[in-house]
């Protein structure tokens, strides 16, 4: 027993020492410039500019279109892992081996590639051109960065959604059906309740990346929409100071950590019930 748990220590170590190098000791870095001045006094002056009304600004944009990304492939992935079970065999595992694919691809191509389709002369109005329709211009607006955070977050909805829909038994859903529940009424009294647990997972993995992007608001919005991501990162690359860039960190931390703290209180709930 002793050396069992001697040798799942030392295959522990590697991870551990990671989490301290890579986890413990930045957030103690970001919270050392973020609570002290230029001195090295400790003080909240740095926190409090996130009350500025440009910053406060961008905090609360970036909110919205956070939940609003996130509703939109919680919405879109649903239909897409329903149609992904009725299908069977080579076919199922071809369509949820494409849904993974754009895992594989580096978000800033993919961004990228969006920003090539929505673009004055791009792909979306050559072809609305060949059908002598007028453009449409959507870059550098609210609504192409939202396309944006959903192509690249897409995927991290439909996997937890899927798995946890492929996981309700069969025998139920039919059961609803000899009952004469109606396909919607299916999905909304049986398969949706069961499958809340991945829906909270989707939502989790999409709204953290959506919320804390700037590479996304950066190309797709150009200089007109500042998220707080963008702001974060102007505060470190531009302004170079560590102090407010590292205190909108830690405001923006906060939301993350609310958010993985609801989503474990609702596993809690889940697994009690």
């Amino acid at each position: 027993m002793i050396k069992s748990a001697s040798i799942r220590n030392i295959f522990l170590a590697p991870f551990a020492l990671w989490a301290v190098l890579f986890v413990v000791v930045p957030f103690v870095v970001i919270a050392w410039y973020g609570l002290t001045n230029d001195d090295g006094v400790f003080s909240f002056s740095s926190l409090a500019m996130i009350t500025r009304p440009g910053y406060f600004k961008a905090l609360i944009f970036s909110l919205l279109l956070a939940l609003v990304s996130t509703a939109a492939c919680v919405v879109i992935a649903y239909p897409l892992c329903l149609i992904l079970l009725e299908k069977t065999g080579n076919t199922r595992d071809m369509l949820v081996a494409l849904c993974v694919v754009p895992l594989l691809i580096q978000s800033l191509l993919l961004t990228m590639a969006v920003q090539t389709i929505l673009e004055k002369n791009g792909v979306l109005n050559q072809f609305l051109r060949l059908l002598s329709l007028p453009d449409i211009y959507v870059l550098n607006t609210p609504f192409a960065i939202v396309l944006g955070m959903v192509v690249n977050f897409l995927p991290y909805a439909i996997l937890p959604i899927f798995i946890a829909l492929s996981k309700i038994d069969q025998s139920v859903i039919e059961a609803a059906r000899d009952l004469g529940a109606s396909q919607w009424q299916t999905f909304r009294h049986v398969q949706l309740p069961l499958s809340l647990p991945g829906a909270v997972s989707a939502i989790t993995l999409v709204f953290i990346p959506s919320l804390t992007t700037f590479f996304i608001s950066a190309l797709l919005g150009g200089n007109k929409i500042l998220l707080i991501g963008n702001v974060i990162e102007q505060a470190f690359t531009a302004g170079y100071d560590f102090h407010i860039g590292s205190a909108l960190s830690m405001v923006l931390m906060i939301f993350v950590i609310a958010n993985m703290f609801l989503t474990i209180r609702f596993d809690t709930t889940e697994e009690a019930s």
